[in-house]
């Protein structure tokens, strides 16, 4: 009995490594392409003002749209508690103060979280027609993106904003990095 369970223990080590070392390549690697839409998934907002992280990402997408890799860029994020207005929203007033064409941009503006602000994305992406989206976030986001991305029927392009102060800090990626090893299995399994 003892070695069943030291067998079972082994496997499930070598399956949440294999996860980590998932998280940690999916981190580091850029699969911006053509793609039907850019997707930018929020992350805090004060007083109507992105914050660092967030607006990494708003200014990747950016960036990536400026390449012509997609005719639209769609903002996700609802309204946090305590908030007046959604992340999206703010992400938009910040990517038109930046020179982005408003009308390619779409606010979508439900959801709280990675899951429902990306099926709600998904939506807006199959009525249009589309299938292939470029995921913009923090890295360490990209693995669970892509995998709740596929179980949505879309095709993901991960593409991490690489100047996010959480890229710059190796401790606190490392924390997320690890927060992720254990989101991205369970998103894959209730994501339907």
């Amino acid at each position: 009995m003892r070695r069943v369970i030291a067998v079972a223990a082994a496997l499930v080590v070598a399956a949440w490594l294999v996860v980590v070392a998932g998280v940690v390549l999916m981190a580091g690697h850029d699969a911006a392409a053509p793609a039907d839409a850019i997707v930018v998934l929020g992350a805090a907002q004060y007083n109507g003002h992105p914050s660092p992280v967030f607006r990494a990402r708003l200014d990747h997408a950016a960036e990536l749209f400026r390449r012509g890799l997609a005719s639209h860029l769609l903002v996700t994020g609802g309204v946090g508690a305590g908030d007046t207005v959604s992340e999206a929203v703010v992400g938009r007033r910040y990517l038109t103060g930046g020179g982005t064409d408003s009308a390619a941009i779409v606010t979508i503006a439900t959801g709280r979280s990675t899951e429902p602000s990306l099926r709600a994305a998904a939506d807006w992406i199959h009525r249009h027609g589309g299938r292939q989206v470029i995921l913009v976030s923090d890295g360490f986001h990209m693995l669970r993106l892509c995998l709740m991305a596929r179980r949505l029927r879309l095709v993901p392009l991960g593409s991490p904003a690489k100047l996010s102060p959480i890229a710059s800090n190796r401790r606190l990626e490392i924390g997320y990095v690890l927060a992720e090893s254990f989101k991205a299995p369970i998103a894959y399994l209730v994501t339907r």
